[in-house]
């Protein structure tokens, strides 16, 4: 008879290919123009900041991880932290939400990448195809870990081959004079642009949810998160000094999200247009996937523990209750909502449950062995990252700011009915 481990398929690479893949979405095709607005050609030393604060984030998570391998990845942490209260019940709530808008936005970004390729830009199609891919990755994450993590390897290895490509080749033809430190701007203003250029790294959060599937999570989970960290730093690193020294700031603010189509031309021309439309196409199909991954793990184990009703660790078939109610909510903000007006929300919600991690495992610290000052410093640099970012990006979009603040407060009204409701059930009142 097989042991539970050797029923565990996922190799350290197939995790790490999960978090690269949630990382390097569209966040490097959307980032850039926003960033360099702010940072102007200084944005590579944005991102290399923003990788040392999610290193920080990632010693956390791995020193949890390895303590405490869950498939309710952080969220079980929170919980071993602050116990199965409502603390840790609204951070769940928050996390599965922010995990669908997360994966709704990377969709759009898909269906609109593909429309204007194949449907003259048509927002009708761009939405079918939004929800297409939605419903492809679903079936997928519901044929089981073994073939999401096959897939992802393969969408990962072609994304990383054709940005090493891309990266070697524009620095390879670059114009040193455009990345002149003399033409930076000030320190506060490359400060500002770490709130826009951490959000690429959020994904790798996604990582703690494979310890179910990891026949030794203890040792390979940390290995992982490292690993991913490590590449998709170098990914971004690389890819900014290309195209900041290939296009003016100016320039890469104009062209938005097709910068990097747009700065492979001179030396790879069209077919070098082409080849980064192909690539946002498998960056944001790779996000999807890897997106919809924790909500299986997530809620099974949420539900396991009384932080969600019963039926999120159900099955329809062989479609998880969490993973249909993820994908639900997220083809309805795909067809309802204007995404871009809520472009960051998802990245907020994240950084606030981050935190919520690192003052958790302030309190575990001894059962972990983790260094409590670099815990600290981690906390420090994730809380500084969100008040940039309300002090940056929510001051110019009232819109974000109201979801956010909307967002919560149903997070917390749906804990508090939901273990109301439960107490009742357990506890009937005597007729």
């Amino acid at each position: 008879m097989s042991s539970p481990e050797a029923l565990k398929r996922m190799t350290v690479l197939q995790a790490t290919f999960i978090g690269v893949g949630s990382m390097v979405g569209a966040g490097i095709f959307a980032l850039l123009g926003a960033a360099g607005a702010v940072a102007g050609s200084a944005v590579w030393v944005s991102f290399l900041i923003a990788g040392i604060i999610a290193a920080l984030q990632g010693y956390s998570f791995a020193k949890l991880g390895a303590t405490y391998p869950s498939g309710g990845g952080i969220l079980a942490y929170l919980s071993r932290g602050f116990g199965q209260g409502h603390l840790a019940g609204i951070g769940a709530w928050l996390f599965f939400t922010a995990g669908s808008i997360v994966v709704a936005m990377i969709a759009t970004s898909f269906g609109g990448y593909a429309s204007a390729v194949v449907a003259d830009d048509s927002a009708f199609w761009a939405k079918v195809f939004a929800i297409a891919l939605i419903l492809v990755m679903s079936a997928l994450n519901a044929v089981g870990s073994t073939a999401v993590a096959r897939v992802q390897s393969v969408i990962v290895v072609v994304v990383l081959v054709i940005l090493s490509v891309f990266a070697v080749v524009t620095i390879a033809n670059w114009d040193p004079s455009l990345l002149s430190p003399a033409g930076y701007p000030g320190v506060q203003q490359i400060i500002a642009s770490v709130a826009l250029t951490f959000f690429a790294f959020l994904g790798f959060g996604v990582i703690t949810f494979t310890a179910k599937d990891l026949p030794h999570p203890a040792s390979q989970l940390p290995k992982a998160i490292y690993f991913a960290l490590a590449i998709a730093t170098t990914i971004y690193v690389a890819v900014s000094l290309g195209v900041f020294g290939t296009l003016t700031a100016d320039q890469v603010v104009e062209y938005g999200a097709t910068a990097l189509a747009e700065a492979a031309k001179p030396t790879l021309g069209q077919a070098g247009y082409v080849l980064m439309v192909i690539t946002a196409l498998f960056s944001t199909t790779g996000a999807v996937n890897a997106g919809l991954y924790p909500s299986i793990g997530m809620t099974a184990h949420l539900a396991s523990v009384g932080q969600f009703p019963p039926a999120f660790g159900r099955s329809v078939g062989r479609f998880p209750v969490g993973l249909l109610v993820m994908a639900a909510l997220a083809i309805i903000l795909v067809v309802g909502f204007d995404l871009n007006k809520i472009a960051s929300i998802g990245s907020a919600v994240a950084l606030l449950v981050f935190s919520a991690v690192s003052i958790a495992h302030l309190r575990l610290f001894r059962e972990t062995g983790a260094h409590p000052l670099i815990l600290v410093i981690g906390l420090i640099a994730t809380l500084g990252t969100f008040i940039v970012f309300c002090t940056t990006t929510l001051v110019n979009e009232p819109a974000t700011a109201i979801a956010l603040v909307a967002i919560v407060v149903i997070a917390v009204l749906v804990d508090i009915s939901w273990k109301a409701a439960a107490r009742r059930s357990a506890h009937p009142s005597p007729s």
